[in-house]
């Protein structure tokens, strides 16, 4: 069973060709600065003695065009994989917001679409262009299955205590105010990976999702019960450009004192504030190079954004009344060394202890980091959120018969 995952971004546009039996990807995209002037293409075919590649430049001007040019690419005699549209039978789409109504993956028909369109008010840079990715693709590959796999679907288990916010009712009742919660394809993919390596279905663990988004789950059963990420995802940890937790009361002075509008503060917070906000870089792998060089305020960012995570772990462990395990995922929870140390330190309290040499070589797969003395497990296990896509829709289409 081969399956096409398409993954479609604010601006960019990823994709996987994936045999979901064997687990192994046979080819794999990105097409970056969808709608901005410089967009690149990178191309990866593997198999056979050595991988091809190829990387070009290229002006893509929406989501449209750019599903296209990856089917071009997918039936390229060189580059390719198939040699026709019509050979891609399955196609797994990732959609950020799924709202109330989808708890779930499930078949793309026409009322889906409706729901996603209509959900694009609480995802407005991400629903429209995974909406368009799934309709031109039904155009591209009409007899392919179109299976949609949703971002807030594992938050669905949060309880009412943990999603409600305090405030009139009718919010919830009439608009759906309330947390969603999102990197759920993650969170749910490294938490299945943590259950099995450590054999513990009713595992109590903690998930971080650190990357140029960050956010945490708590997982109990198997299951989110709490989740840093709210009504949209610019609430919890500190992020490469997001603020994180920010008292309300700073957006109603930016706007009566300091004469922002609306738009200007949106902007603010999710573009212009996080690391780069604090001190003007907002990949951590510059804010460390600072940081070492002796930037103050790289520094400063660097420990704002493992003692926001501290709270978090602290807050989650009380929820869940113990911890078994401290999991860290994507891209600076998998390769920040130094991060993982500063986030795990001074929290011998609550039986988290990390072993600097572990930590120092925690290299590919499934690993261990914690001190010999440490009571919680502290784990790095890094995230595939294509081949959960995958999984989620080769596990629909078993179960419909299709």
């Amino acid at each position: 069973m081969h399956i096409l995952v398409i993954n479609a971004g604010s601006s960019s546009l990823k994709y996987q060709y994936i045999d979901v039996l064997s687990e192994s990807t046979l080819c794999s995209g990105i097409i970056d600065r969808i709608g901005i002037e410089n967009g690149t293409v990178t191309h990866i075919l593997f198999g056979g003695t050595e991988e091809k590649k190829l990387h070009e430049n290229i002006q893509v001007i929406d989501h449209g065009a750019a599903v296209r040019h990856m089917a071009k690419l997918l039936t390229d005699k060189q580059y390719g994989i198939v040699q026709h549209p019509a050979d891609i039978r399955v196609i797994g789409h990732r959609v950020v917001h799924g709202g109330e109504d989808f708890a779930e993956t499930v078949l793309i028909n026409e009322a889906v679409k409706e729901n996603i369109d209509r959900l694009s008010k609480l995802a407005p840079l991400h629903n429209p262009a995974n909406l368009t990715g799934i309709r031109v693709a039904e155009e591209i590959f009409p007899e392919a299955v179109q299976v949609a796999v949703f971002d807030t679907a594992f938050h669905q288990t949060l309880p009412p205590k943990a999603f409600h916010y305090a405030i009139p009712g009718s919010f919830y009742q009439e608009e759906r105010i309330r947390v969603f919660g999102f990197h759920g394809i993650s969170h749910k993919y490294v938490s299945q990976k943590a259950i099995a390596y450590l054999q513990h279905p009713h595992a109590k663990m903690i998930v971080l999702h650190l990357g140029n988004g960050c956010s945490m789950t708590a997982v109990k059963d198997g299951k989110s019960i709490d989740t840093s990420m709210g009504f949209g995802p610019l609430d919890g940890l500190i992020m490469g450009t997001r603020c994180g937790q920010l008292d309300p009361t700073v957006i109603f002075y930016l706007a009566e004192n300091l004469h922002y509008d609306l738009t200007e503060i949106n902007h603010l917070l999710n573009k212009q504030s996080g690391m780069k906000g604090l001190c003007g870089h907002s990949d951590m792998r510059d804010v460390n190079r600072l940081a070492a060089a002796g930037d103050d305020d790289a520094s400063l960012a660097s420990d704002m954004f493992a003692y926001r995570i501290k709270k978090f772990i602290g807050a989650y462990l009380a929820v869940m009344n113990g911890l078994d395990a401290l999991v860290f995922t994507a891209g600076i929870g998998e390769n920040d060394v130094t991060m993982r140390e500063a986030v795990c330190r001074d929290l011998q309290a609550l039986g988290i202890e990390i072993d600097a040499e572990k930590n120092r070589h925690a290299g590919k797969g499934v690993k261990e980091i914690q001190a010999d003395a440490s009571r919680v497990k502290i784990l790095v296990i890094p995230t595939n959120e294509e081949l959960e896509i995958a999984r989620e829709a080769y596990t629909l289409i078993q179960s419909t018969h299709i």
